[in-house]
């Protein structure tokens, strides 16, 4: 390997030892930033690194790629012999057959194809002009040329290593789902690094940096320019060096890094770009491919069987059908419902679930006017995950959200019962509903969605690239309220906050907690300002009385722990205030994020035609009770204090969870609990892989 590197391949290997020392250096970085939260032995910081440094070199190897070319395809005399013709045939075919053979994943084809064809006519016309010039124009060329490539992958390396650290220090994992989605969405994370971070100091910062390491290896690469090396030379090398990424892409597999039973210790491990490309791949996880399955025709009798209640009769008997007749006995009343889905609002946030920081005074007077929900655990850690939760009442399946999924039009959700019942139902979003594909999936399921496109700009108080101040949003909710009471309309609306997200700023004067700082915590106390705000005002309007406000979170603010799962960072409040209609009461039961959706309805006496996989929470005797959290990959499933996850590639693991501090201890599987937890979320997987979860 010293040999390759040397001479003329000397940029590849300075290129190759500067990835590697930057990935150590960072996940370095990243176990001291964990700290004592991470809970790891001496044999599990030794196993991320060992583990970790086999991530680095696979993924060196592909950064490496360019400069490989670069040196193999440079000398004069390649030109000369006519060889670029056939290197260019050589390339193409070997590319074509990747691509055809379905190797290379689909989609990268397009990218891959273009990259490749850009980059041959570029050293195609390259070196017809290098074939007029002298040698020593030529060398200064190779020179400016070589610095250009190392500025910007050295600048690429050592800002990816800057945002791993900021992503660690949001959710405490590599690059994984979340990072996939923020690279489709970059007018909103670019808006937000430059508001949550000096993104121009970090820049300056590393440019600094790069053209230091440059300054110091300037000898070598001006001698390197004068070294010539013989195309058979080259060749080999270049071949082997090319050779050796394709070998680690068919070898090096995901699972490697999980060789822990401790989460932090995996997550060191992994490799963020390494992770950032799997995440990209596998973006919509088969249930059947990569979980633990039973025969369908069991999981849905075993998903009936559970769903089965005194108030319900199924309406087929299609083996594969859960629809069932909810019937209430009672008049419906015909209440108005507001649902409020606060961003990133944890349990832990109130004074109620042992806060001191007094972040959410209001909410914490409200909960004793209301009915509170102490035991509710949100379905993922993202707000499409939430709003999936909220509006399908349908568990978790692995991959993406149903929100961000082609053919999710006309699907059965919470606002397709209210729409049956007459009313008008609405989505109120303060950014620009496009984000997350919100627009596209609420608009095709028959809600009206208004966004902050709705306020005329001389109305928005303050606003941050992910939308307008919380209370603006609010004034719009009222405006939206009035003018359905006017027209004398029953309403469901949902409205989806947003000022509790990064950078965490606000209007400054509304609470004790300057926005300069810019925190989590002032930007919660800002959220729970503009809700009491909110409630104020609505309660002087003619509806406030026949409404009913849902107070809940879309997910956590933070999902990370020593375990696949902590069940802490799933822990969420909800509050239903309604003085004429709801008595206060607390409800410490275990709820699911799936089970608003059915027990709203109910609290209203409606009997409908349901689809939902959540349950009527008063309708439901305690040991069935249950909940259901996940991340794209892990699927967790909570029933009688115990946690079954499932995970790829067909494992399932139960735990005892601790539910005050997250930790979770592994024990025996219990078959029946492991059969419901798979009947669920293959049933889910079913329904979905066969369209059949529409109205």
């Amino acid at each position: 390997m010293t040999n390759i590197f040397s001479k003329k391949f000397f940029p590849v290997g300075f290129v190759f030892i500067i990835f590697i020392a930057v990935s150590v250096l960072l996940r370095l970085a990243l176990m001291f930033q964990s700290g004592l939260n991470a809970r790891m032995n001496l044999g599990e910081y030794a196993g991320s690194f060992v583990v970790g440094i086999l991530y680095d070199i696979s993924v060196a190897f592909f950064a490496i790629v360019p400069f490989v070319v670069y040196v193999w395809l440079q000398n004069d005399l390649v030109y000369r012999k006519k060889i670029i013709p056939l290197i260019i045939a050589v390339f193409s075919i070997v590319i074509g057959l990747l691509i055809f053979t379905n190797i290379i994943p689909k989609e990268f084809n397009a990218l891959v194809f273009k990259i490749f064809l850009y980059y041959i006519i570029f050293r195609f016309v390259l070196y017809l002009l290098m074939a007029f010039v002298s040698a020593a124009l030529r060398a200064k060329i190779r020179i400016v040329l070589l610095n250009i490539m190392l500025v910007i992958t050295l600048m690429i390396i050592i800002f990816n290593a800057v945002s791993e650290w900021f992503f660690w220090e949001e959710f405490s994992t590599r690059y994984n789902f979340i990072a996939v989605d923020y690279l489709i969405y970059t007018n909103e994370v670019i808006g937000n690094i430059k508001e949550s971070y000096p993104i121009y100091l970090i820049v300056t910062i590393l440019l600094i940096i790069v053209f230091a390491l440059l300054f110091t290896i300037r000898k070598i690469i001006l001698r390197w320019a004068y070294i010539c090396e013989s195309i058979q030379q080259r060749t080999w090398k270049a071949l082997l060096l090319l050779v050796l990424p394709v070998i680690l892409y068919f070898t090096v597999q995901e699972k490697w890094h999980h060789f822990s039973k401790n989460e932090f210790a995996n997550e060191l491990a992994a490799n963020g770009i390494y992770q950032f490309g799997v995440a990209f791949k596998n973006n919509d996880l088969d249930f059947y491919k990569f979980y633990k399955t039973i025969p369908d025709s069991e999981a849905f009798k075993t998903v009936k069987y559970q769903l089965s209640a005194s108030n319900s009769n199924f309406t087929t008997n299609d083996p594969y059908n859960i629809e069932r007749k909810i019937i209430s006995g009672k008049a419906e009343k015909k209440l108005n419902v507001v649902l409020i889905s606060v961003e990133s609002l944890s349990a832990s946030f109130m004074q109620h679930f042992g806060s001191t920081e007094n972040i959410t005074p209001y909410l914490d007077s409200l909960s004793e006017k209301s009915m509170l929900f102490t035991n509710l655990y949100a379905s993922g850690t993202r707000t499409v995950r939430g709003l999936e939760a909220l509006t399908l009442s349908l568990p978790p399946v692995p991959g993406q959200s149903i929100i961000k999924r082609p053919d999710n039009a006309n699907m059965f959700t919470i606002g397709s019962v209210f729409k049956s019942k007459g009313y008008v139902t609405q989505f109120i979003y303060g950014g620009y509903s496009y984000f997350d594909n919100m627009q596209a999936f609420f608009s095709s399921n028959g809600y009206e969605v208004i966004d902050r496109t709705a306020i005329k700009p001389a109305d928005i108080h303050y606003q941050n690239i992910w939308g307008v101040a919380d209370e603006d949003e609010f004034t719009l909710a009222l405006n939206t309220i009035d003018k359905n009471y006017q027209q004398q309309k029953l309403f469901f609306t949902h409205i989806m906050t947003v000022s509790n997200h990064r950078p965490f700023t606000y209007p400054d004067g509304r609470i004790d907690i300057a926005a300069a700082t810019q925190s989590r915590s002032g930007a919660v106390k800002y959220t729970d300002y503009c809700i009491n705000k909110f409630l104020k005002e609505a309660s002087l309007k003619p509806w406030f009385d026949s409404t009913i406000f849902v107070i809940v979170a879309d997910h956590c603010a933070g999902s990370a722990g020593s375990v696949q799962l902590p069940v802490t960072g799933y822990h969420i409040p909800l509050l239903i205030f309604s003085p004429k209609n709801i008595l206060p009461v607390q409800v410490n039961d275990l709820t699911a994020q799936i089970d608003i959706a059915p027990t709203v309805l109910g609290l209203l006496e409606f009997s409908y035609n349901s689809k939902f996989f959540g349950q009527d929470i008063f309708k439901t005797s305690t040991p069935e009770r249950r909940a259901f959290i996940s991340t794209y990959q892990g699927l967790g499933f909570i029933q009688k204090d115990q946690l079954i996850i499932q995970s790829p590639v067909r494992k399932v693991n139960q735990y005892k969870p601790d539910f005050k501090t997250g930790t979770a201890s592994i024990i025996n599987t219990n078959d029946s609990l492991v059969k419901i937890a798979t009947s669920f979320y293959q049933a889910a997987a079913w329904l979905i892989k066969n369209k059949k979860f529409n109205k």
